[in-house]
């Protein structure tokens, strides 16, 4: 393309392939300095690329549903990025499930694949979570120890991987205010005294029971070896641990709210005690 010139000529001169190569290693090294004075610059993301190191952190989870005789055991390791440095930060890299059960032995093996390969691609893998507890078994969920519902077995996978990135700090819980803490506190403590009352009202003094023998409850049908734990047989009990800490009656509900099998009737009105939900507001 033909460049008319409409000023006098000063001065030229010729431009080697040795002067390009200099000015683009100097724009090169310019770049370079720019980024290592950027703060964060040359923190490592998770990408694809990382290679698997040697030895990674892993965590194991115990999961035992009534849809198998035997447990299933999940593995999920991690990879640690920016080692020591203020940017160190623990991110999922791989997912294995091994059980005695090889019913579905196939598409077990797919979906650890599939979610290992999501894990290495980086960036925001949450959405797992939400995808895997969406999974509905048409034959119907289960309630797990504790009283929580679970639709299927792949949501109680999801349920597992969700901990499991609260306890890396990938997630986090949405903080409860000390008022609904000290509510739920409160409704429990006044199901627990209103169950007492009840079951003091309803239940003879039980008969002094010979030395080394068993006593029976009557009405749950359980067996307790001596010494007793309770002086007078009770239908319910909220104090009693279990997964998560609370076990909730036997006779409660479950929650649309937080999907837990804890809602009693008080004073009229069902309230749920694990999260102070009201249906009379």
């Amino acid at each position: 393309m033909a460049v008319k010139i409409d000023q006098k000529i000063k001065g030229y001169s010729v431009v080697s392939q040795e002067d390009r190569a200099r000015e683009a290693k100097a724009a090169a090294a310019a770049r370079d300095a720019e980024a290592a004075a950027t703060p964060g610059a040359n923190v490592i993301q998770m990408h694809e690329k990382i290679e698997r190191p040697e030895t990674l952190i892993g965590s194991t989870y115990k999961l035992k549903t009534p849809l198998f005789e035997h447990a299933l055991y999940v593995t999920i390791n991690d990879i640690v990025l920016n080692a020591g440095s203020e940017h160190e930060q623990r991110r999922p890299f791989e997912i294995f499930i091994n059980s005695k059960n090889m019913d579905h032995f196939q598409w077990i093996v797919a979906l650890t694949r599939i979610m290992s390969a999501v894990f290495r691609k980086g960036g925001d893998v949450t959405f797992l979570v939400d995808e895997m507890k969406a999974v509905f078994d048409p034959k119907g969920g289960y309630f797990k120890a504790g009283g929580v519902y679970m639709p299927s077995l792949v949501a109680e996978l999801g349920s597992i991987v969700e901990d499991h990135l609260k306890a890396i700090g990938m997630m986090h819980d949405p903080e409860m205010s000390a008022e609904q803490r000290a509510l739920i506190a409160e409704k429990r403590a006044a199901y627990a005294a209103l169950d007492s009352k009840k079951n003091a009202e309803i239940s003879p003094a039980p008969a002094p029971a010979a030395e080394g023998s068993v006593l029976r409850d009557d009405r749950s049908g359980q067996l307790f070896p001596e010494p007793r734990i309770s002086d007078a047989p009770r239908d319910e009990d909220v104090e009693v641990t279990g997964d998560g800490g609370v076990a909730f009656p036997p006779s409660a509900t479950m929650c649309h709210k937080c999907s837990t099998k804890a809602v009693v009737i008080m004073d009229g009105c069902a309230t749920c005690l694990n999260c102070g939900y009201s249906k009379c507001g």
